[in-house]
């Protein structure tokens, strides 16, 4: 492993202020970062105009690999990371088989160290059954509850089931946090009504509200560590505001910020994800959330689908989005539109993430850390383009949208993974460590 040196870049630095300087990387970790560095390396980049953040932690993604590689696998999910700034990701357990057991969970550990461009991670799925899986698997970032929208072994949507889950182990536990009860009594309700807005009437608030006042209520119980995927309503960012203890972290994704349901008159069932989204009222309060930190970070729940499953039309169209190669530059475009800041973003979208899930070295540009980084630019602004998206799903519902802070270079474990429009497909990244 050759070193690299990254010169005139405008630096972000763990205090949040920035340097115009120098940064060398030696064996895969960030050596030095000061003003001018006179050394020379094997390898050097002019970075001057561009600025340099810590490479993106996406803590929630569906890459569908095993069994459903028709709409996304291992390999060109992590050429879509790689081309939007994301240098690990962790991921969920719906695929096919379920990652419920140590085999399943090894398997895909496996898949991805042949595959992967970037860093990765696992979580193991939860079912009324595999309590002792769930305290034993390693190594994985945590176990993930589907509390509802799911079907299957995955569901686990009663108190009676859930409760055993908090009560034992340690590990970290993240919910999808739906009420799966109220979904199915709406579900009837609103039954032959085929316009796919009436998805988010089905899956209300009220039904993420449960869910959430449940995980909460059984967090505090057993003083079990609970991550909140995906926050959606204003409610539950509300409850969380008044009622958060400090072992609760909470997410929301670029989707439930910058889109609401008027989304479905421009872009139909491409709009439709689980939780769904939501009133442009629900959209200022998980703003006014994540600015005060009562929402911790960012992932995108990047759930790929072909254009053709989601064009059967509701209620045949499955739920989910991708998300991985626009969530970095949509959340930049708007810290320079004034939204937040450019620190912001990068908290996050990196440190907060690996400290939320205990990943080592990671998450900030300074010596010793890992050499996950990425270089933006946010000088110009360029649109969402379907014909440069890497995601095999190819299409996004941020199309046409233009956007600044797209990645310029992405640097895995101190090698350049992306270069201006070039996947180097050589390049492979590493399991991820969790404390």
């Amino acid at each position: 492993m050759s070193d690299l040196l990254i010169r005139n870049a405008r630096i972000l630095l763990p205090n949040e202020n920035f340097l115009t300087g120098d940064v060398l990387i030696q064996e895969g970790k960030i050596v030095r970062v000061e003003p001018e560095i006179s050394t020379s390396a094997a390898k050097e980049i002019d970075a001057t105009g561009l600025t340099l953040l810590p490479g993106v932690i996406d803590p929630q993604v569906h890459f569908r690999e095993p069994g459903l590689e028709y709409k996304e696998d291992l390999f060109t999910a992590s050429c879509a990371c790689a081309r939007g700034g994301v240098t690990s990701f962790l991921e969920m357990p719906n695929t096919r088989p379920l990652t419920i057991t140590q085999e399943a969970l090894d398997d895909k550990l496996a898949l991805a160290a042949s595959k992967c461009l970037v860093n990765y991670g696992f979580f193991i799925g939860a079912t009324p059954e595999n309590l002792d899986a769930l305290r034993e698997a390693n190594p994985t970032c945590g176990i993930k509850i589907f509390m509802g929208s799911s079907h299957g072994a995955l569901l686990v949507s009663r108190e009676a089931e859930i409760e055993p889950i908090f009560a034992k182990g340690t590990r970290l536990i993240a919910v999808h946090a739906e009420d799966q009860a109220r979904i199915n009594e709406r579900r009837k309700q609103f039954q032959g009504i085929t316009e796919p807005a009436i998805h988010s009437q089905i899956q209300d608030n009220q039904a993420a509200l449960n869910a959430t006042i449940l995980a909460l209520k059984l967090s505090k119980k057993y003083q079990r560590r609970l991550h909140i995927l995906h926050l959606s309503t204003g409610e539950e960012a509300e409850l969380l505001r008044q009622d958060k203890p400090s072992w609760v972290t909470a997410e929301v994704t670029p989707q439930h910020l910058l889109l609401n349901s008027s989304a479905y008159e421009k872009i139909g069932t491409l709009a439709q994800m689980n939780p769904p989204l939501r009133a442009p009222k629900d959209n200022e309060v998980l703003w006014q959330a994540l600015l005060d930190g009562v929402i911790d970070f960012i992932a995108t729940d990047h759930a790929p689908h072909t254009l053709e499953e989601k064009g059967k039309g509701y209620p045949q169209s499955p739920s989910g989005m991708p998300g991985v190669e626009t969530s970095l530059a949509l959340m930049l475009t708007q810290a320079e539109q004034g939204r937040c800041s450019v620190a912001q973003v990068s908290h996050w979208m990196s440190a907060a993430v690996a400290k939320a899930y205990g990943i080592p070295n990671k998450g900030l540009i300074a010596p010793n850390y890992d050499a996950d980084i990425v270089l933006v630019d946010l000088e110009n602004y360029r649109p969402v383009l379907r014909e440069e998206l890497q995601t095999k799903c190819g299409w996004s519902p941020f199309e046409g949208r233009e956007l600044t802070g797209w990645a310029q270079y992405t640097i895995v474990g101190g090698q350049v993974v992306y270069d201006r429009g070039k996947l180097d497909t050589t390049v492979r990244g590493t399991a991820l460590s969790f404390s």
